[in-house]
């Protein structure tokens, strides 16, 4: 009997990351590619999503009929139930059914879930959350993504939208936030927050190399880290700040689910994970009960970019 195969995809609004999975859940074949998200056609998403597949498995030599399901990760607010996504803040998709056209290109079930939720499930299942039934994650890149796993099971709440607590509002006079709140976690601690602190200090006359460094209103992380290596005063606040509100927001959520262990994902994390991770950590006893907290580990995502391939691997029956 032909050994069979699961394809897995973490599709993002600048690039699609796929990879083939074997039996023993090793990945055999990995592919990267921008994603077209340009337009208002769902249909460009579609044909990068069957352009993946279809790349791997010719590269890779495996056959069609050798693979047994296809599940992705995607941002937005995704019905994992029925595989339609209702809202994507960067993919045209709006109450839009990807799972029909896949599983009729390709003959196989196709599972898809948020990405952040995803990923919180590839670190319960495969990284940092593995053996524990409660998790907290926060996934800090562009913006900031959470994840819950409560009692072993991913929580998604009422029409699968909870976990948004990177707009856990923590100051309500704060900076302005992309949802339109004030003073939202991610308004503090994601690089949308850091960039736009950085160039508020620009614009007030301080000198920072990083303020050049920021496009479409963000830095890519190993800009930051070369700041920080330069003792830049202003990038050294900006993540200062940034774990200031994180240790409030992870206080927060000690006190309200008393979880088995945090962890921090996202690419500030990959490029920056031992210093967020300390910074955190240093702070986050003023802001929860010591009795809760003396049974919460935090801790660093152990599966860097693959979370999410890892996590919708998990969502295969």
């Amino acid at each position: 009997m032909a050994e069979t195969f699961n394809i897995c995809l973490d599709i993002g609004g600048t690039k699609t990351l796929g990879a083939i999975f074997d039996s023993g859940n090793n990945i055999v074949y990995k592919l990267k590619k921008k994603t077209k998200s340009g337009g208002d056609s769902a249909d460009n998403v579609e044909q990068v999503i069957i352009s993946v597949v279809d790349e791997m498995l010719k590269e890779s030599g495996i056959k069609k009929s050798q693979v047994h399901a296809i599940s992705a990760g995607a941002p937005g607010v995704i019905n994992q139930d029925t595989g339609i996504v209702l809202f994507s803040p960067n993919l045209p998709w709006r109450d839009y059914d990807i799972r029909t056209p896949i599983q009729s290109r390709f003959g196989v079930p196709f599972y898809i879930g948020n990405d952040v939720n995803v990923g919180v499930l590839g670190e319960h299942a495969y990284g940092a959350g593995k053996g524990y039934d409660n998790v907290v994650g926060f996934f800090i890149g562009t913006g900031m993504g959470g994840g819950l796993i409560l009692n072993g099971k991913l929580f998604t709440g009422t029409g699968f939208k909870a976990a948004e607590y990177g707009h856990m509002v923590l100051e309500p006079e704060g900076p302005l936030c992309g949802c339109g709140q004030r003073g939202c976690l991610e308004a503090f601690s994601a690089k949308k927050g850091m960039s736009a602190y950085i160039l508020q200090q620009a614009s007030r006359g301080r000198q920072t190399p990083l303020a050049s460094q920021i496009d479409n209103g963000v830095f890519k992380s190993r800009a930051l880290k070369k700041a920080l290596a330069e003792k830049d005063a202003v990038a050294m606040e900006a993540v200062d700040r940034a774990c200031h509100y994180l240790a409030i927001a992870t206080g927060n959520m000690i006190n309200t689910f008393s979880p088995d262990v945090v962890v921090y994902g996202g690419g500030i994390m990959e490029a920056l994970g031992d210093l967020f991770l300390g910074k955190i950590s240093a702070e986050v006893d003023k802001y929860c009960m010591p009795s809760i907290r003396t049974t919460v580990q935090l801790k660093a995502a152990a599966l860097g970019d693959d979370s999410i391939l890892y996590g919708a691997l998990s969502m295969i029956p």
